[in-house]
């Protein structure tokens, strides 16, 4: 059994020129329950090698224990080095296909081609297809093979137009993810308090908020893959 993770390689956070990429905790507690349930891993990013990542996702006096342990890693930190870039994998070899977040992802996961190519690619051959947060950046220009964007007509969570505007960051972000995914024909959901947890599954898509809601996200892509594989 194979997962993809594949983190964003934009670095800079718009104009501002505050540094940005991956969010740790979307990508460290995902990777090890991935591991614990017997896949085998491959990091990769849109441009190879390693990938930028949020500061302030990984602050000492914040961090979250997944990300204490995958920084302690070395196997782990070895592969964060080494990313393989997206143009040398082939979706078909992959059972999940999963997208972290972390706001990197709002300037190069719609923006490069491949990247809903190659989801789409995975979706249609059967792949489970995951993300949080910003991440479902990467669904935003996902088209199946007969032009119909993937998210439409499925239910589909992300960070929320109104969490965007919590952190300021509104007019920094090239656009609203959760505006752009409605006007993919997603059937949104989200909570009414912004920051909650929530985690929407629909067919082989799982999709959650925030960051708060990385472990529900986790736990639904193992359960989802251990239903699939008892449907087989």
């Amino acid at each position: 059994m194979n997962a993809l993770i594949l983190l964003t390689s934009h670095n800079t956070l718009g104009t501002t020129g505050k540094p940005t990429g991956f969010h740790w905790v979307e990508m460290a507690t995902p990777y090890y329950a991935l591991k614990e349930a017997g896949y085998d891993i491959t990091l990769a990013s849109i441009v190879g090698g390693r990938p930028p990542s949020d500061p302030s996702s990984s602050d000492p006096a914040e961090r979250e224990a997944d990300v204490d342990r995958f920084l302690k890693d070395s196997d782990a930190i070895d592969s964060l080095e080494r990313t393989a870039p997206l143009s040398a994998l082939s979706a078909t070899d992959y059972d999940i296909v999963y997208v972290p977040g972390g706001h990197g992802t709002m300037w190069d996961m719609a923006q490069t081609k491949q990247v809903g190519q190659f989801i789409a690619h995975a979706w249609e051959n059967g792949a489970i297809v995951g993300s949080v947060c910003h991440g479902p950046a990467a669904l935003t220009e996902t088209y199946l093979s007969d032009g119909t964007p993937l998210v439409q007509g499925k239910r589909v969570n992300a960070f929320t137009d109104a969490e965007e505007r919590a952190v300021g960051l509104q007019d920094v972000v090239p656009y609203l993810l959760e505006s752009t995914l409605r006007a993919r024909g997603a059937l949104f959901e989200g909570n009414d308090e912004d920051f909650g947890v929530h985690v929407a599954r629909d067919e082989r898509l799982v999709t959650g908020q925030n960051p708060t809601s990385v472990p529900a996200l986790s736990a639904a892509l193992i359960d989802m893959a251990q239903n699939l594989k008892k449907a087989a």
